[in-house]
């Protein structure tokens, strides 16, 4: 089938969240049917804990799952199941939402705090599956060398080595290191949305040069190449999922199907019924 063109770009855009969390918002609202099963991007890389140590405080989830993957920093987190922990430095933390959770995540001042969450959705007949934290360390995320890239497999399979295995999605998600000038071919299954996220440094796909902090989606193929430029490495994120192709219904924190799903969870959260499991 050949290689992938670029079929949309999105740069990403200052923003901040939760109890003032400032950070960079990749993928929103405007992009969920192009990058189904794909919801939103944020990207966090600070060198001042006072644009993130306010962190995000007790907040509900349904109807989806956010991966949360740190190059550099550390963020505590705990839910209303007990669960607690910390994600640190190369470290990633899958959370399956599903049918309910609180839960809330506290950066900690760090020299640098350099990561990425992503949301996913999940298909209608899994959006109220139980609850659930998949934690993946550095030992579970094994490292495929291709030509002169270092390639992280947090989940899916690359050159027959396979990372975890999601629950619900089986999304790819891959952490590549490229040296400057130096190009890199990666097969992709045909079948799949394919984006990738340039995490550090601009690099050329095709004959486009992408800045630093910006999504690509690709059109159709069976494989994608990206190329370092002369200035910097690359470090760039890929992501690689089949679409739901299923109707949205998007209310702050929770995604659903529709728009009675959406004011029934926000009805169950008022009436202290949100959460499903203990």
């Amino acid at each position: 089938m050949g290689q992938r063109d670029i079929l949309k770009t999105v740069r990403g855009q200052r923003a901040v969240d939760g109890a003032g969390v400032r950070l960079v918002r990749v993928l929103g609202h405007p992009d969920v049917y192009d990058f189904d099963p794909f919801l939103m991007l944020d990207s966090f890389d600070s060198r001042d804990p006072q644009d993130y140590i306010a962190g995000f405080p007790w907040h509900p989830h349904r109807g989806i799952e956010t991966i949360t993957y740190l190059v550099h920093g550390r963020i505590e987190h705990m839910d209303s199941l007990g669960n607690k922990g910390v994600i640190s430095s190369g470290e990633s933390q899958w959370m399956t939402a599903g049918s309910g959770i609180l839960h809330q995540e506290m950066p900690q001042a760090s020299e640098r705090m350099l990561g990425i969450q992503l949301w996913l959705n999940l298909p209608r007949a899994q959006k109220m599956a139980n609850p659930a934290y998949l934690s993946i360390l550095p030992e579970d995320i094994p490292v495929v060398r291709i030509g002169n890239a270092d390639i992280r497999v947090l989940s899916g399979s690359l050159s027959g080595v396979s990372g975890v295995t999601p629950r619900h999605i089986p999304a790819s998600i891959f952490d590549i290191s490229l040296p400057r000038d130096e190009a890199l071919t990666l097969p992709v299954n045909p079948d799949e949305t394919v984006f990738v996220f340039l995490m550090e440094g601009g690099g050329l796909i095709g004959d486009e040069l992408i800045p630093e902090k910006t999504a690509v989606l690709f059109g159709s193929g069976n494989e994608i190449a990206l190329e370092a430029t002369l200035d910097s490495d690359l470090r760039v994120l890929f992501f690689s999922g089949k679409a739901l192709h299923e109707p949205i219904a998007w209310g702050g924190p929770i995604v659903m199907n529709t728009r009675k799903e959406l004011d029934t969870a926000f009805d169950e959260l008022q009436r202290g019924t949100f959460i499903k499991t203990v």
